[in-house]
This record gives structure tokens, sequence and C-alpha cells, in this order.
């Protein structure tokens, strides 16, 4: 999940809350040619996203090549289905017309009007959850389990022992094994709690 964090993240925005638990499902087949030497992430996966209210949220990421490439969001609701990136199809058919800003100068012009009005501009506690949805999507498709989001943040392991220690000459997290493979996590073997 780590490869579609923004989608999840605006995902959440559109539903104006994060999930309660996920279930998921990925695996590792063409990445850096299936070598574990290079890394341990998946290279797709799949998210079933439960929100307070019931509401599902699917999310899938995949970097395979020579396959289908997409990146986007779509909402699907009883009247239409919306693409926040500016267009409504459906009963209230609608599609942006205005000028369109990159998202990283829009964060700068919302940082700079707030600090000309003296205001506390600071959008951590939403990039802070964001990131747990995506790590409680990693982690269930790495179990192969439904894991809930108080129980991972209560009881998760910790992904960066030590961190307030960290330099730069500090061992990383996460080594190769004696045979220069990274652990490569086995949905049904790997726990998130340990």
């Amino acid at each position: 999940c780590e490869q579609h964090i923004h989608n999840i993240d605006v995902g959440c925005w559109v539903k104006g809350a994060y999930p309660v638990e996920c279930n998921g499902m990925g695996g590792r087949e063409m990445r850096e040619g299936g070598d574990a030497t290079k890394s341990q992430i998946f290279d797709h996966t799949f998210c079933e996203f439960t929100f307070p209210d019931g509401t599902k949220m699917f999310s899938q990421g995949r970097h395979l090549k020579g396959g289908w490439n997409h990146v986007g969001e779509f909402a699907h609701g009883t009247k239409g289905t919306a693409d926040p990136s500016g267009q409504i199809f459906g009963e209230n058919a609608w599609k942006f017309s205005g000028q369109r800003l990159n998202g990283h100068q829009q964060e700068q012009h919302d940082l700079i009007e707030a600090m000309m009005r003296g205001e506390v501009y600071n959008e951590g506690e939403f990039g802070a959850k964001s990131t747990f949805a995506a790590i409680l999507g990693r982690e269930a498709c790495y179990s192969g389990k439904v894991l809930k989001w108080d129980d991972l943040l209560a009881r998760g392991k910790d992904l960066a022992p030590g961190i307030d220690h960290y330099t730069l000459d500090s061992v990383p997290p996460v080594t190769p094994g004696e045979d220069g493979k990274y652990p490569v996590p086995v949905p049904g073997e790997y726990d998130p709690f340990v």
C-alpha cells in the first residue's frame, strides 16, 4: 500500500472519515524480477477498507510491467459516480471547468495564506492518519488477516524501533538475512503484532 497511499488519502478525504478495519491480499510477482536481495515489498495489493458506518472503500495498487496502468479514484453512490479530480457522472452530472492547480502548489498557497492571517496551518494529523490507513492496508495484505485500526494502533509491531536515536549510521530496521535476501512477508504466516 506504500504504492497508493495518496489514493487511500483521497478516498478518506472524500469519505470524511478513516477506516476502522481492513482486509487485503497481494503478492510479489515481478518486483526486481522476484529478487528479494533488493527489497521486500509487494508489487500488487488489493484492500477492502470498512468505515465506521459500514461503507467500503476498495483500493488496489500495482507495479507490474506491461499491464494496465491507471492512477485515480472513483466514488460510487446511489445517484452516480464521482471522479474527485473534477467530474460527476450520473443524475447530477458536472465537470470542473476552472483553472487546475498543482496540489503541491496549492498546499504552498494554503500555508502562506494562513501565515499571512497569523493562523497555524498544520495538516499533520491528516497526514498521520492517512499514512496509518495505508499501513493498515499493507499489514492486512502482508498478514492475510482482517485487521482493526484500533488493534493495530495499540498493539502493532514497532516499524522503526529506536527512531528517537537514529543517525545516518544507524542499522536499518529491516536488513537482508544471511542469504542476502530481505524477509518477504507471506500471508497466513506474517504476524503484524510481533
